[in-house]
């Protein structure tokens, strides 16, 4: 049996696994989404204090994503993607037997530390699967918060309609250890890890940014968008922010590398994220209130909680049908192209979207259409960031790009909410979504993905990409022939009568029968490093200008043999 055989039937459950770690989380995500209107009865508390059940998970999971990743990268992938789901347990089973709001509020927080399995489990993908699969197999993770937030809505609903609220929770927490325990059996720790050592003071610095910027973002229609209070914070934030990236740049193993960041291909992969989290996250906040609004109103649908998800969930399922084609599309016309495609695509959804508002199929094809943009723009982002970063700071580099798209529902979560507000009918104290608000949010929603589009038009060509990460891989390829051929044949240096290395001699290895069994030529320092075919005596001949050839036997049973040889200066030839 062949190595590649070998690691090919080792790694045969990684896909599967980590795209259902994937889907776990957003199953957390989207848990409480049926009862957001009962949780200030439920909590026993005011609707503006209910809502800090949700924003403590947004902003959890936006700091820990990329510690989570760097976590990953210095310490192993598979730890830490173990650490998020068993945090995520311990956080659902907190909620699971709570009704207090502080406690609840906790366990929240300690959910939203599972969004960091997205990066690491994209960074295990790149580690151990061959080239050919990894399209495909990182298309289908980075659309699993997608997939999973689509099927779990209805899911959740059901539940939500004929049990205990609470058990939404010890769900989550059954489906977080069937992850572990799948992550443990199929998923090997991958033995590409960055050198340094954690960042604690970037970790703090970033995560207090965060917090401050995230804040008001989410708190904002609460609070007046021009109040002190949402000011302050936004002017704390910048600060922060500002200060953090001046310290990270003089370190010499930063939390994020922000000279990686500001490479082109790396910036406006990220800004494009941004754009595609704000197109994203309007469908899930429209349709499903239009969906279950009365028909008294005149435009509501009058569905029930458990069909309005039903009809939603398409977009998750077309999102995960996407993934294949996502890889020939990519393989043949590169990720810039297929970020292209899918920007088209949502922006085609939600321009249709406006006159489609009129009955419960016409929203399954907009979820379809925008699902199946959404899932190739998703699909391109990990893509677009592996091939621009190097292998030690994959988990990093992903979990700065999944914090982009956070940052982005988060502002469309805030910005729609604000406009469905603000445009709102107000019958009998109660604020009725209207007409006017939908449509304004969609075309929101298309100036985004419009905005996402001039991003990714700054990206480098694909013929430009594939150049670099050809490159970049012959590179790789002989750094690990060198390091090879170090580690179980031959190597050493070759040295004039004086003891100076010799530059540019050839060292040629002749097997037994007399034949050539590889040659090399010495660097600036005399070195040389030969590969050997088998174990068995070999005869190193050696050759340069001004010097007398030598020939030297030497015999190799395994490991590395080091040899220096020493070139006479005459023209006797010495054995």
């Amino acid at each position: 049996m062949t190595q590649s055989t070998t690691h090919q039937r080792g790694t045969r459950g990684v896909v599967p696994v980590l795209a259902f770690a994937g889907i776990v989380v957003a199953v957390m995500q989207t848990l409480l989404v049926p009862v957001i209107k009962d949780l200030p009865t439920l909590l026993s508390t005011s609707p503006s204090n209910a809502t800090w059940v949700m924003t403590a998970t947004l902003l959890a999971g936006a700091v820990s994503t990329p510690i989570m990743g760097r976590l990953g990268d210095l310490y192993g992938k598979r730890r830490m993607l173990l650490a998020s789901l068993a945090v995520m347990v311990v956080g659902s089973l907190i909620c699971g037997f709570t009704d207090d709001l502080v406690v609840m509020i906790v366990g929240r927080a300690l959910q939203g530390f599972a969004m960091g399995a997205i990066p690491l489990g994209i960074g295990l993908m790149r580690d151990e699967l061959p080239r050919e699969k990894l399209g495909s197999a990182m298309a289908l993770m980075s659309s699993s918060i997608g997939v999973g937030g689509g099927l779990a809505l209805p899911l959740a609903a059901l539940t939500a309609q004929h049990a205990d609220w609470h058990a939404l929770f010890f769900g989550a927490a059954g489906l977080g250890v069937i992850s572990m325990l799948l992550a443990v059996l199929f998923v090997p720790e991958s033995k590409v890890k960055a050198q340094g050592t954690f960042d604690v003071i970037g970790a703090l610095g970033l995560s207090a940014g965060l917090v401050l910027f995230l804040l008001p973002i989410t708190k904002g229609s609460d609070w007046g968008w021009t109040s002190g209070m949402t000011l302050g914070l936004f002017g704390a934030a910048a600060l922060v922010l500002v200060l953090w990236g001046v310290m990270e740049l003089r370190l010499k193993a930063p939390l994020v590398d922000l000279r990686t960041t500001a490479r082109p291909a790396v910036l406006f992969t990220n800004l494009a994220s941004i754009t595609v989290g704000v197109a994203f996250y309007a469908i899930s906040l429209v349709l499903p209130q239009l969906l279950q609004l009365p028909t008294t109103t005149g435009y509501g649908l009058g569905q029930s909680m458990v069909v309005a998800g039903l009809c939603v969930a398409p977009l998750g399922l077309t999102m995960m049908l996407t993934a294949p084609v996502y890889a020939r599309l990519s393989a043949k016309y590169g990720p810039k192209v297929t970020l292209i495609l899918g920007m088209l695509i949502i922006g085609i959804g939600y321009g249709a979207g406006l006159g489609l508002m009129s009955a419960a199929w016409q929203t399954i094809i907009i979820a379809v259409v925008i699902g199946a943009g959404i899932g190739l723009a998703y699909s391109s982002l990990p893509a677009l960031i592996i091939g621009a970063v190097p292998a030690s700071e994959t988990g990093a580099a992903n979990g700065l790009n999944t914090l982009m798209r956070s940052i982005g529902t988060s502002v469309s979560s805030a910005v729609i909410g604000m406009v469905l507000a603000n445009t709102a009918n107000h019958v009998g104290g109660v604020a009725v979504p209207t007409m006017t608000g939908f449509r304004t949010s969609f075309l929101i929603a298309t100036g985004a993905v419009a905005l996402g589009l001039v991003f990714a038009l700054f990206l480098p060509s694909a013929r430009r990409s594939v150049k670099t990460q050809l490159r970049a891989s012959s590179e790789e390829d002989a750094n690990l022939r060198a390091a090879t051929q170090a580690l179980t044949g031959f190597h050493g240096r070759v040295l004039s009568p004086a003891g100076a290395p010799v530059a540019r001699a050839k060292v040629t290895l002749i097997d037994r029968r007399g034949r050539q069994a590889g040659s090399a030529l010495t660097d600036e320092g005399g070195h040389y490093s030969l590969a050997v075919p088998g174990d068995g005596s070999y005869v190193l001949a050696a050759t340069a200008s001004g010097h007398a050839p030598l020939a030297s036997a030497a015999g190799h049973q395994g490991g590395a043999v080091e040899v220096d040889l020493l070139l006479p200066g005459g023209s006797e030839v010495l054995a």
